[in-house]
C-alpha cells in the first residue's frame, strides 16, 4: 500500500516537470557544453601594431584531412565553426596588397600544389557558409609544405621584426605560411603626433622624447625639427637645445648642430655635459668628447665624476697615461662604491 502510495506521488511529481520540459523543444536556451573545436588565439605586436588571429582547433582523430575533410578546390574556413578572423590594429601589406586596419576573415582555398588566402572584409560569418567574394579584400597564393604532425591546428606568428611577422597554419602534416608588414615607423609617427594633441603638448619632455626617437629611427626629421622647436618654445634647456642639435646634425647640418651645442653648455650642469660626452663616444667622436669632460675637469674640480669620465674618454683614445692620470683623481675623491671599478679600470690599462 506503501509503495503504492509512493508510486503515485512520484507520477504526479513528473508529470508537474513535463510541462516545464515543453519549452525547450521550442527553442528555450540550452546549457554550455565544451566546443569539440576549442577556440585558441595568438597575437603578437609589432612596433605599436598589434596583430592577433582568433580560430577554432579542429583535430586529426585519426582522419584523412587534406582532399576529403578539407576538400580540394573549395573555399574552408581555415579553422573550426565560427569564422577564423585577423585583426591588425595598423595599416597593414600581406600579399602585395595594403590594407586598413581592421578585422578580416581568413579563408583559404587548398590545393594539391599550391593554396590560395582569402582576407575577407566580412569577419562575422559562421564558417564559409556564407562567404562572399565580391567582400574579398586581397587574395594571393601559397605553397604549402610538409611539417612535423600537428594534431590540432594551429596558428602561429612566427619571427617578429620590428616591422614584419610570418602567420603559420600548421595541421595534420603540412604547414603554409606567409607574411605580414607593418609600416611602423609611419605608424609611430603618427601616434606621436596624435598624443602631442593631449595633454602632453604642454611639457617639453613629449616634445623631446618624440625628436629623440625620430632622431634615433632617422625618420620624420622634418617632423622631428618642429618638436624640438616646440620643446624649445617651452623651456630653452639643455635638453631642448642638444635635442635640436642632434636633429640638424642628422639633417647633414653640422654647423647649426655646433652652434647649439655651443649655446646649450651656457646652461648646462655638470651632469648635462657628462651625458653629452658620453653621447658623443656612443656616436665614436672621441675627440668632441675629450673636450667637454676636460671643460667639466675645469668646472668642477671637486667632482670624481668629471675625472672618471676624462679617464675613461682618454683611455678609448689610447692616451693611457692621461687616462691613468685621471682614474687616480678620481680613485682619490671617490666614494668607496666606486672605488673597485676604477682599480679595475686602471688596472686593464697597465
Amino acid at each position: 500500500m506503501l509503495h503504492h502510495r509512493l508510486t503515485l506521488a512520484l507520477g504526479a511529481w513528473l508529470g508537474l516537470l513535463a510541462p516545464a520540459a515543453a519549452p525547450a523543444q521550442q527553442g528555450a536556451p540550452v546549457l554550455t557544453l565544451p566546443a569539440e573545436s576549442q577556440r585558441a588565439g595568438v597575437s603578437q605586436t609589432i612596433g605599436l601594431t598589434r596583430i592577433a588571429i582568433d580560430y577554432g582547433r579542429p583535430g586529426v582523430k585519426g582522419r584523412k584531412i587534406w582532399g576529403a575533410l578539407v576538400p580540394f578546390d573549395a573555399v574552408w574556413r581555415s579553422g573550426a565553426n565560427e569564422n577564423t578572423v585577423l585583426s591588425v590594429s595598423s595599416p597593414f601589406t600581406v600579399g602585395g596588397t595594403r590594407l586598413p586596419a581592421g578585422r578580416y576573415g581568413l579563408h583559404t582555398i587548398p590545393a594539391a600544389t599550391q593554396w590560395t588566402v582569402i582576407l575577407n572584409k566580412e569577419a562575422s560569418n559562421w564558417g564559409s557558409f556564407s562567404y562572399n567574394p565580391a567582400q574579398d579584400a586581397v587574395r594571393f597564393t601559397v605553397t604549402p609544405r610538409e611539417a612535423d604532425h600537428q594534431e590540432r591546428l594551429q596558428y602561429t606568428l612566427d619571427d617578429p621584426t620590428d616591422s614584419t611577422v610570418s602567420v603559420a597554419l600548421r595541421w595534420e602534416k603540412l604547414a603554409i605560411g606567409f607574411p605580414i608588414s607593418v609600416a611602423t615607423n609611419q605608424v609611430v609617427l603618427d601616434s606621436l603626433t596624435h598624443q602631442l594633441v593631449g595633454l602632453q603638448q604642454f611639457w617639453a619632455t613629449g616634445w623631446l622624447e618624440a625628436a629623440r626617437w625620430a632622431v634615433a629611427h632617422n625618420t620624420g626629421l622634418d617632423q622631428a625639427t618642429a618638436w624640438a622647436d616646440r620643446a624649445i618654445a617651452i623651456a630653452p634647456s639643455f635638453a631642448a637645445l642638444t635635442t635640436k642639435a642632434m636633429v640638424l646634425a642628422r639633417q647633414g647640418d653640422q654647423a647649426g648642430a655646433d652652434s647649439l651645442r655651443a649655446r646649450a653648455l651656457k646652461v648646462a650642469t655638470e651632469a648635462d655635459v657628462n651625458a653629452l660626452g658620453y653621447q658623443l663616444l656612443g656616436d665614436r667622436k672621441i675627440d668632441e668628447a675629450i673636450v667637454l669632460f676636460r671643460q667639466n675637469v675645469r668646472d668642477y674640480p671637486k667632482s670624481w665624476n668629471v675625472y672618471d669620465s676624462l679617464g675613461e674618454a682618454l683611455g678609448l683614445k689610447g692616451d693611457k697615461q692621461g687616462a691613468l692620470a685621471n682614474y687616480q683623481k678620481a680613485l682619490d675623491l671617490a666614494p668607496p662604491a666606486q672605488t673597485a671599478r676604477i682599480r679595475a679600470a686602471m688596472t686593464a690599462l697597465r
